[in-house]
């Protein structure tokens, strides 16, 4: 088998250390240092960390390749403008790092520890966040229909799981005498804007999401059309990424102003998606689509922290 520019890449072991290196280059270009924005930064590289372990030890591509790691470091990176966020970039990182237990409770209904573990994530996403709490009926259905690991266990595991870092939060507002704070966090879950305000939206704001979405699907379509070739658990697995890119999808179109942080989650679910494309594919074709991926990723990068340099 001619192993193309796209295989050479994906397969070499010197491609993580020099996105890696590409990306905080980015993080340095955008004002790392002068913005002091080394938690957010530290979120990045913890996030890549969980990225790189969801790989491992999932064994998500079943060839060498560091390409989920990768994708994720590429498209983190050309949203610089998400770089400031400070509970964004926390709120994502406990989302990430809910996949690991959760995925280890495959097939396991007596998993409730890992249940429980996962969900705690998602609950402390949101003390920081309060809308991930929207991805908690999505993981149900994961567990229902992907993980296969639902039963009254494992559900009652999940919801102790989300409220187990509020019952701490609440101790500590009770402490400092301000118990209403637990209430004016939840008072977000309740404001709806109808019409979506699309208007809030920058157009690099835009063009990074569609391409985003896009590579989702390029994702999805490709392992839809070769997904016998990966064990059932894998198949499994990547139906989670689908499903979780499409809720997601559909939340932003739905809730705009939550654009920051969904645009961080879609991400997660996304790099795995194309990265099995990028280090499973061997045509002509792909290698020319590889090619203009990375052009257009490029591209918008650059555009994005020539546009976040100019409000700088």
């Amino acid at each position: 088998m001619v192993k193309r520019l796209q295989n050479k890449i994906s397969e070499s072991r010197t491609t993580l250390p020099i996105v890696a290196i590409y990306g905080t280059a980015i993080w340095m270009a955008d004002g790392l240092y002068p913005a002091h924005m080394w938690i957010q930064f530290a979120c990045f590289v913890l996030s890549t960390y969980l990225m790189m372990e969801l790989n491992n030890s999932n064994a998500l591509i079943r060839v060498y390749s560091r390409m989920v790691s990768c994708s994720f470091i590429a498209l983190a990176a050309m949203c610089c403008f998400l770089f400031d966020a400070v509970n964004e970039a926390a709120a994502a990182t406990f989302v990430t790092a809910s996949y690991l237990p959760l995925f280890h409770s495959y097939q396991d209904k007596t998993a409730t520890g890992r249940i429980f573990y996962g969900f705690m994530m998602i609950g402390l996403s949101s003390l920081f966040y309060v809308h991930t709490l929207f991805l908690v009926p999505a993981m149900w259905i994961v567990m229902i229909f992907y993980l296969q690991t639902m039963s009254r266990r494992t559900f009652l595991a999940s919801v102790i799981g989300v409220v187990t870092p509020y019952w701490f939060a609440t101790l500590y507002y009770i402490y400092s005498g301000g118990i209403h704070a637990v209430i004016d966090h939840f008072l977000p879950l309740g404001i709806i804007v109808y019409p979506p305000d699309y208007s809030i939206l920058s157009v690099n704001k835009i063009i990074s999401f569609a391409f985003i979405a896009v590579l989702a699907v390029i994702g999805i379509i490709h392992f839809i059309r070769t997904a016998y070739n990966d064990k059932i658990r894998i198949r499994m697995l990547y139906n989670i990424f689908i499903f979780m890119a499409l809720v997601v999808i559909a939340l932003t179109i739905t809730f705009p102003q939550h654009y920051d942080i969904l645009t961080r989650i879609l991400i997660i679910n996304t790099a795995p998606l194309i990265g099995h494309f990028i280090s499973l594919t061997n045509t002509r074709v792909t290698n020319v689509v590889f090619c203009a991926i990375v052009i257009i990723l490029m591209a918008i990068t650059g555009f994005n922290l020539w546009t976040s340099l100019l409000l700088f």
